[in-house]
């Protein structure tokens, strides 16, 4: 039995609004730096588990598909804070590097 399908809609919710949020500097930006925010963005949001994506989009109401991208848009920019908070060596040290 596979179960590599099954995956958290918000992930592509929340990949896709750090790309367009910092869609001028994304490239030059720190690849630890923007898992960090989208790990600690992704722990804000409720779970919602699908297999397909067009399986979600398909079911929402304009309202409910308005209120999730709001609520990842505040995610991210919240994890954001947090993480530029957190540069101090002495409270975030150096993430492991393979």
């Amino acid at each position: 039995m596979r179960f590599d399908s099954i995956h958290n809609y918000y992930e592509t919710l929340v990949v896709r609004e750090l790309i367009d949020t910092f869609v001028n500097d994304i490239k030059n930006m720190d690849e630890d730096y923007l898992q960090d925010i989208a790990c600690i963005a992704l722990n804000m949001l409720p779970s919602r588990y699908v297999r397909h994506d067009v399986d979600m989009a398909f079911f929402l109401t304009t309202d409910e598909r308005s209120e999730m991208d709001n609520s990842v848009k505040k995610a991210v920019l919240q994890a954001k804070d947090h993480v530029d908070n957190q540069k101090d060596e002495d409270v975030r040290p150096n993430t492991f590097q393979q």
